[in-house]
């Protein structure tokens, strides 16, 4: 994501919007892969010696649940970038470094498919009623111990 400082008119910012290749975002070390390009948004300008971007960035990726261990997409969207870099008095600035450390920073640290509530993830427990499960077996313990009422205990003299 290189801008060419000759191309922002002196005192004003300058709108850029496009698409660049996701391969130089390094997903992968995060455990994530792309899908499609990177969108951008992004007002630029010059001000005080260094170069200003701000605006949004898009990018879709698909992940591992970490409780289904099924692949899922999600898009990543950061609508809040901003960075300020210091010009070193080269034509262009390149943004990618910045832009990767927004994205990686928005991926989750514990994907799960359901996150956003469209999907149930299979490996979800069902609720669990706590009235049903704590009705007593005979009248003395709670239905839920039942199966284990039914183990039996090994002696405690050692034998087997």
């Amino acid at each position: 994501m290189k801008v060419h400082l000759r191309q922002i008119p002196s005192g004003e910012t300058l709108h850029l919007e496009g698409e660049e290749e996701s391969s130089l975002l390094e997903l992968e070390l995060a455990d994530a892969q792309p899908v499609g390009p990177l969108s951008y948004s992004l007002d630029v300008g010059v001000s005080d010696g260094g170069l200003f971007a701000t605006g949004r960035l898009t990018q879709r990726v698909r992940l591992k649940c970490v409780a289904c261990l099924e692949p899922f997409e999600k898009e990543i969207i950061s609508n809040n970038f901003a960075t300020q870099i210091e010009l070193t008095g080269n034509e262009s600035v390149d943004l990618t470094s910045e832009a990767r450390e927004d994205i990686h920073l928005l991926l989750p640290a514990h994907p799960r498919c359901d996150q956003g509530g469209e999907k149930t993830c299979p490996a979800s427990f069902p609720a669990i009623d706590i009235a049903s499960s704590l009705q007593t077996d005979k009248g003395m313990r709670p239905a839920i111990w039942a199966a284990l009422d039914k183990l039996t205990t090994p002696p405690s003299d050692g034998s087997p």
